[in-house]
């Protein structure tokens, strides 16, 4: 048999293998975020959200009241909510099958069991949004901890960058003896777990007015990935042509002008990787902000946080896609960089 067929075969079922392990939860996760009260208590569960709802609705005749009625996963036939009051129907649609029709379509659409006696059947659409605006509603303080993750994720990227693009272009430009070791002992910080350091760093933080606060939190997120945007912009700086560097200034223009014209269009890759690792880490971190913050949390602590209130999982679930979505948009929005250092 070809090896090289072996080797393709099995290359390839590794990466669907990863795919699976990876799709499948998010998979179960979008799922459970489009997913009403109702549907949350029914075992087995879809993997794919449904966007429209089927109903059963009976008119009692003696008791005089609707009935309305849903098939759930299974096959069984479940009674879910019985009222000849059209507003508060209305209202339970919203709030447990999150549908939003009004009480004049409601009568309009079961007038026909109650004249004829009949049970009829109703699909109506969900309201797709509605988790996720329940999801700020629900949580209070959900869309400060939105903004307190914005806030901490660009403080973290402009302190890394800054300081770690100075420490990369010194170690590349300048003649400092060690320069290997350095490069290598800044890669090394990046190894240790930031929340190693959140304790003594919360003493200084406390002391200097900065604790509780996102500059406070993204100067802890920063610590490692200084060191990392230096290795990556240190490696960068020093595949550039310093040629082109001198034709510049022999030109007449300045040492400024030629960093900004030259040398930077080209090293951006580097500070792009960069930044989407420093994003990645304040984005979706938990345990420092768990241990830095009292008020002002994160909206990943958030989520974590509601993740223990088992009647309000979908909206969590919600709160969780809200949190992916930057991060996938931050990371195809610096793809074509990301492409060009890592080829």
């Amino acid at each position: 048999m070809n090896t090289s067929i072996v080797k393709s075969t099995l290359f390839y079922m590794f990466i669907v293998g990863i795919m699976l392990v990876v799709l499948i939860p998010l998979s179960y996760l979008v799922t459970i975020s489009f997913s009403n009260s109702v549907e949350l208590s029914e075992f087995p569960k879809s993997m794919l959200p449904s966007f429209r709802e089927e109903l059963i609705v009976d008119w009692d005749e003696e008791e005089e009241y609707y009935l309305v009625s849903r098939e759930n996963a299974s096959g069984t036939i479940v009674d879910l909510y019985a009222s000849s009051n059209f507003e508060r129907i209305s209202d339970y649609f919203r709030d447990y099958l999150n549908l939003r029709v009004d009480p004049e379509e409601l009568e309009a659409d079961f007038i026909e069991t109650r004249n004829d006696g009949t049970v009829i059947e109703v699909v109506y659409r969900k309201s797709i949004f509605n988790n996720f605006q329940k999801f700020f509603s629900v949580f209070p303080g959900a869309d400060s901890a939105l903004i307190n993750s914005i806030k901490a994720a660009l403080y973290t990227i402009i302190i890394s960058m800054s300081f770690g693009g100075a420490i990369g272009y010194a170690l590349a430009r300048t003649p400092i003896k060690g320069k290997d070791a350095i490069s290598l002992g800044s890669l090394i910080v990046r190894m240790f777990p930031v929340v190693s350091i959140s304790v003594p760093m919360a003493v200084l933080l406390i002391r200097y007015g900065m604790f509780d606060t996102m500059l406070g939190l993204a100067i802890i997120y920063a610590i490692p990935n200084i060191g990392l945007t230096a290795w990556i912009t240190r490696s960068i700086f020093m595949s550039v042509n310093k040629e082109l560097e001198e034709a510049s200034l022999v030109f007449g223009a300045t040492k400024n002008q030629t960093f900004r014209k030259i040398t930077l269009p080209l090293v951006l890759p580097a500070f792009a990787a960069s930044s989407m690792y420093a994003f990645i880490t304040a984005w979706n971190d938990t345990a420092v902000s768990l241990l830095l913050t009292d008020e002002n949390e994160t909206l990943a602590l958030l989520i974590y946080k509601s993740i223990g209130g088992s009647s309000s999982i979908h909206y969590a679930a919600s709160g969780a896609i809200i949190l992916i979505l930057p991060a996938l948009a931050f990371t195809f929005l610096l793809k074509n960089y990301i492409n060009k250092i890592w080829g």
